[in-house]
């Protein structure tokens, strides 16, 4: 047996995808050695599964499944775009975590989503989403699904991509240009990408936002404080990102190492309005009048991220490491307000018309917030199979790390202040999972039970040290329904950035009062809170998954969480009542009871407990025929992977390689796809304690803390058609009513959010496919372009109060400014 050989066979069964170094290594390879067929015999059937390198084998079953014609029918421009694209499938319910997903490739971990996210997905040969129980394996927590993008083995293009978006409603621009190389040789890879956006700014002015009396001028003549206030702000952004993979020693045996590095430079400038004042003659008429100047913030933004990654086989252990720092150096100037008290005395005095022209008033100056942010992280893990069992062999995964953070952060606002935060955090954990059973081996009428127990700690200079523990069963009675049971215990700090964030000042923000059922423009404080405690988390989670039978790749997916956290720290919610008495010392009010100003630093609420369930039904389906002609191996050939051979031999790659659209094994075929993914939550409790000896707030029913309140009901959906290179995709968000009470006092009212319904369409046509026109421009070949709509139905939340009025801080276009967006893409890949 060769050395590659005794590496696979020693990972077979060990819940470890085959290493990419020993998977991509030989130039040329035998076609029958590139699967791992797993044969079942029914009779005179033999039923071959077919089991691609750098697959993962374990006993959770996939939630999607996307070979190269379905990723084709998405038409997305990147792998960053696909994997936004299918967000209902990737996004996870548990815990309280972005629910973004893990990524690996080939099986194995990366440094970070940067070395993935700009790459065609052209490159990708399979793809499957994975439930969360997965991440535990590769020494993540068990709060984020997993993606496992399988590479083609030969693979190179060089694109450019141009887009421009506008709203119907006018009033800004946006456009990206980007250009990038890839090449994948086997073990090999690197890939190149620049990347620039610019977006202009929209105004209050140009969505005809109603303005409060108060900051209106009286004066014909005064300039208008809309055309000076944004609703979204103008910013431009450049990237440069490059990575590089490559293998060690002889038929990549030592291992393979990945090194990547990015910039990102970025600007943006939003408007807080104009200084107002009100001047008030000695005859006791008065105006409300503004100064010219608006007041400005610009936040200038320097980020330098770097990984560094290397994975190897240590005798039957696959050993990972990976290291990524980053350092973000972030600077904001804001205007002052002007001191308009002479202005004032001199109107009282009788010395200033106060309907009059007003003499030029000096600016007050800029306020200058600064942070200074560096990360560094390290993650080691190794994992293999330390002893079989009956039912099969256990996997094992030792992970060890450390991470090291800190943020400077200075400004001028607020009596100067600064602070300096560091965290070191030294971490190690293990999982373990266990078969009990199995349907061919050991007590086969019970089916596949497979056990699974994790056990980590973390050690924070600053914090002392935090523990978690997870313990999960994986039942599958048959091959197409899989039951999974878990618990899970997690302990967490609040993120320096929540701690020693800079504090800014944020001038004439409209906020709606309920206490008084207006909306005031107020003076708004943000920042870090250091005084903000660490958070202990409490996860159950069950789910059914049914593979079809009736259909292809297609499954229901049914999911019931139930989440409960302590000493939670949050963003400062909306000013509810109850939240104003129980933080009494971040509000302040004038004489008269008008809310003025509001610190919104981070808070920590005293307990969070949530239940829901989430279901969700995947289909999809063939267009037309596929004998050979619907797959992505190019017109009249063999498909470029994962097919069956003639005569039903396991499929191996079965053409030439893929090297770059419309070349051999490009983008071909008569063959289409079409597929439908819809996913409902139903919350049927959200219940929150925000200080201890204060009444727990229920969020379903009009307690609620966020600008929105808490829909009981949402649906996410998506699903396309793809056929000759022409697509279509939808996607779609819902989110039921909410209300959200009010005082109860005279003066107070109860606000309703009517239901959002947002929607996103993408039309594409791949017009390398088009025989006939690449034959008239050749420029064309590899071309794709693309119409789309953001927000195709131009739907913007109502939100009212009791009497049926819209106050004027939930306007429309408050809740969405932009409204409909359409959009072109043009892409081309040489």
């Amino acid at each position: 047996m060769s050395a590659a050989a005794g590496l696979e066979a020693g990972l077979a069964g060990s819940g470890a995808a085959v290493p990419v170094a020993a998977q991509d290594a030989p130039a040329v390879q035998d076609e029958d050695k590139d699967e791992d067929p797993l044969e079942v015999s029914t009779g005179d059937i033999v039923v071959v599964a077919p089991r691609i390198r750098g697959q993962l084998d374990v006993p959770n079953q996939p939630i999607a499944t996307f070979d190269e014609n379905d990723i084709a029918a998405y038409g997305a421009d990147s792998i960053g775009d696909l994997i936004a694209a299918i967000s209902p499938q990737t996004g996870s319910g548990r815990g309280r975590g972005s629910g973004t997903p893990v990524i690996l490739v080939n099986g194995q971990r990366i440094t970070s989503f940067r070395e993935m996210r700009n790459i065609p997905p052209e490159a990708i040969r399979k793809m499957e989403v994975l439930p969360e129980e997965v991440a535990l394996r590769f020494g993540y927590p068990a709060n984020q699904r997993v993606v496992n993008m399988i590479l083609k083995d030969q693979f190179s293009a060089t694109t450019v991509a141009g887009e421009y978006n506008r709203p119907t409603r006018g009033g800004y621009d946006n456009y990206e240009l980007e250009s990038g190389i890839v090449k994948i040789a086997g073990p090999r890879r690197y890939n190149f990408n620049a990347k620039y956006t610019d977006t202009s700014m929209l105004t209050e002015s140009e969505r005809n936002v109603r303005q409060e009396d108060s900051s209106r001028p009286t004066v014909a003549g005064d300039p208008d404080p809309a055309r000076y206030r944004s609703l979204a702000a103008a910013d431009s952004e450049f990237v440069a990102n490059g990575t590089m993979t490559q293998s060690l020693g002889e038929q990549g045996l030592a291992g393979s190492i990945t090194a990547n590095g990015t910039f990102t430079h970025s600007v943006t400038t939003s408007l807080s309005g104009l200084d107002t004042v009100t001047l008030t003659s000695p005859s006791g008429s008065s105006e409300i009048r503004v100064l010219p100047d608006p007041l400005t913030s610009r936040v200038v933004t320097d980020i330098f991220e770097a990984g560094l990654g290397y994975n190897a086989m240590i005798g039957q252990w696959m050993f990972n490491v990976t290291g990524d720092g980053s350092y973000t150096d972030a600077e904001t100037r804001t205007d002052r307000r002007r001191d308009l008290t002479g202005l004032q005395d001199a109107a009282e005095a009788g010395s200033l018309d106060v309907a009059g022209a007003l003499p030029f008033v000096p600016g007050a100056g800029v306020d200058v917030a600064r942070s200074r942010t560096t990360g560094l992280s390290s993650l080691a893990t190794l994992s293999g199979t330390p002893f079989s069992m009956p039912a099969g062999d256990a996997n094992l995964t030792f992970k060890g790390g450390y991470d090291f953070s800190q943020v400077r952060s200075e400004t001028t606002a607020i009596n100067g202040t600064g602070s300096k935060l560091t965290r070191g955090d030294v971490s190690a954990g293990v999982n373990l999972a266990i078969p009990l059973t199995s349907q061919g081996d050991f007590l086969g009428g019970i089916g596949d039970l497979a056990l699974n127990v994790s056990a980590g700690l973390d050690h924070l200079s600053d914090f002392g040290t935090l523990t978690d523990w997870s313990a999960g069963l994986t039942w599958s009675p048959t091959g197409k329904l899989t039951f999974q049971a878990s618990y899970l215990v997690d302990e967490a700090a609040p993120t320096l950035a929540l701690l020693g964030a800079p504090n800014v000042l944020t001038y004439n923000v409209s906020v709606y009062d309920f206490t008084r059922n207006t909306t005031a423009l107020v003076t708004v404080l943000t920042g870090g809170n250091q005084d903000l405690v660490k958070e202990k988390q409490r996860d159950i989670k069950m789910s059914a998954t049914w593979e079809l039978p009736f259909m292809e790749r297609s499954n229901l997916l049914v999911e019931y969480f139930h989440n409960r956290s302590s000493n939670v720290s949050e963003a400062f919610p909306m000013l509810t009542p109850a939240v104003e008495a129980a933080f009494p010392g971040r509000v302040q009010r004038d004489e008269a009871g008008n809310l003025t100003y509001i610190d919104r630093r981070a808070v920590t609420f005293d307990e969070e407990t949530s239940s829901r369930i989430r279901w969700g039904l995947n289909l999809s389906g063939n267009l037309g025929s596929q004998n050979g002609q619907g797959g992505l191996g190019g017109p009249g050939g063999p498909p470029s992977g994962g097919g069956a051979r003639p005569g039903g031999a396991p499929g191996g790659r079965g053409g030439p390689p893929m090297m770059g659209p419309g070349g051999p094994g490009g983008p071909g075929g008569k063959g289409g796809r079409w597929n439908i993914s819809v996913y409902h939550t139903w919350r049927f409790t959200d219940r929150v304690t925000i200080a201890d000896g204060v009444e727990t707030l229920d969020q379903l029913n009009g307690e609620a803390l966020t600008a929105g309140g808490v829909p009981r009901h949402a649906i996410e959906a998506e699903g396309g058609l793809f056929k000759n290179g022409y697509g279509l995709r939808l996607k779609a968000e819902w989110e039921a009513p909410t209300h959200v009470n009010g005082s109860g006092a005279p003066t107070s009212s109860d606000l309703r959010f009517g239901s959002t319904f947002d929607v996103n369409l993408r039309l594409f046509a791949d017009l390398g496919r088009n025989a006939d026109l690449v034959a008239k421009m050749p420029f064309l070949k590899g071309a794709r372009l693309s119409l789309t709509a953001d927000n195709l139905l131009d739907s913007r939340q109502k939100v009212t109060d009791q009497n049926g009025l819209v106050p004027i801080a939930y306007q429309a276009a408050y809740r969405e400014p932009q409204g409909r967006v359409l959009g072109i893409d043009f892409r081309k890949m040489f």
